[in-house]
């Protein structure tokens, strides 16, 4: 998905060339700086064929700029020598941050952030500048093509039968198990609850929290299906407002679901509250406004449709990777 969205994305001013790093070296072995940094020392015959094909790929495309997404592989001994516009892509926010985003700022000319959140004291953009990363930007996720219907306009998204009243699909991660207990335990089978979670959290899940069921993982390609068929989505950050801006916020939408997230402050950055999305600070909240939209069909597919069109509209991953390839560009001939 990634491969074939990203190429696709290319216009006749910018291409697009993407470079899977996994092929060559499993991203777990340098999910933190100081892991990359051994594998850097110890010479590691892995690390060094990945530079190799990446350093091929840059030659035989003549590229003037790399965007480095997430989980950065490259060394900064082995980036500073090379003659390319370097642009850094955070994607987990103050989760990952000290592990694989600021102990290689000094290697990048340009760092594109995915949310505009970062801590109580300081938003990201300042951070970075505290950090002292030399130029930054907003850049938010999207969603995929293949994460949503385009087979299907405005009018026959929205006349599939939803016959799932609440949805999430994410990691269960402790710090989000208390949200999800208490709606599980109010809402029973009428929340469908998915995702990664192994025996040892299921059954933590359960004691601790007095969760019934089993929560499980979902194919790849019954993402699109299982949202189509829900009303309303919610979602939870790992740090609430402090990390919003995932994936979900962009896919829900894009698939006609009526969207209740965290987030605070920071979800206008992305969606107008109260038209587009609906927000919440407490599970009682939060509870209280999914009881109201599920008995309100108007006002619940009235926010709903709002979101669609703001999704297709303005956070589709090629218009996102369109305007990465602008910004660059204008980086690359001094006009920035």
């Amino acid at each position: 998905m990634w491969e074939s969205e990203i190429a696709a994305a290319s216009t006749d001013s910018v291409e697009f060339i993407p470079f899977n790093h996994g092929k060559y070296l499993d991203p777990t072995k340098y999910i933190r700086a100081q892991l990359l940094d051994n594998l850097y020392y110890e010479k590691s015959p892995a690390l060094a064929g990945l530079y190799a094909a990446f350093l091929d790929l840059v030659k035989e495309s003549e590229a003037c700029a790399v965007i480095v997404d997430t989980c950065p592989p490259y060394h900064p001994e082995f980036f500073r020598t090379l003659n390319l516009c370097k642009v850094l892509r955070t994607g987990d926010g103050p989760l990952s941050a000290y592990d694989r985003d600021f102990a290689y700022l000094h290697a990048y000319d340009m760092v594109f952030y995915h949310s505009p959140a970062y801590s109580r004291d300081l938003s990201m953009a300042e951070k970075l500048e505290y950090c002292g990363a030399p130029e930054s930007h907003l850049w938010p996720l999207a969603v995929f093509d293949a994460m949503h219907d385009r087979t299907k306009d405005e009018h026959a998204i929205f006349a599939i039968e939803r016959d799932i009243d609440l949805i999430f699909v994410g990691a269960l991660f402790p710090n989000k198990m208390p949200l999800l207990a208490s709606l599980k335990r109010t809402y029973g089978r009428r929340f469908r609850l998915h995702g990664l979670a192994g025996w040892k959290k299921n059954l933590f899940f359960g004691l601790r929290y007095g969760v019934p069921g089993w929560v499980s993982p979902i194919q790849f390609d019954e993402y699109v299906p299982l949202y189509q068929r829900a009303k309303i989505g919610v979602n939870v950050h790992n740090r609430g407002k402090y990390t919003v801006g995932g994936f979900r916020l962009f896919e829900l939408p894009a698939n006609g679901v009526m969207q209740i997230s965290d987030g605070g402050e920071y979800l206008k950055e992305f969606f107008r509250v109260g038209e587009e999305i609906e927000s919440y600070e407490t599970a009682e909240e939060l509870i209280d406004k999914i009881d109201y939209y599920l008995s309100h069909e108007r006002a619940r597919e009235r926010i709903a449709r709002a979101g669609y069109r703001r999704a297709i509209s303005d956070h589709r991953i090629g218009a996102r990777l369109k305007a990465a390839g602008r910004r660059i560009n204008a980086k690359v001939r001094g006009d920035a």
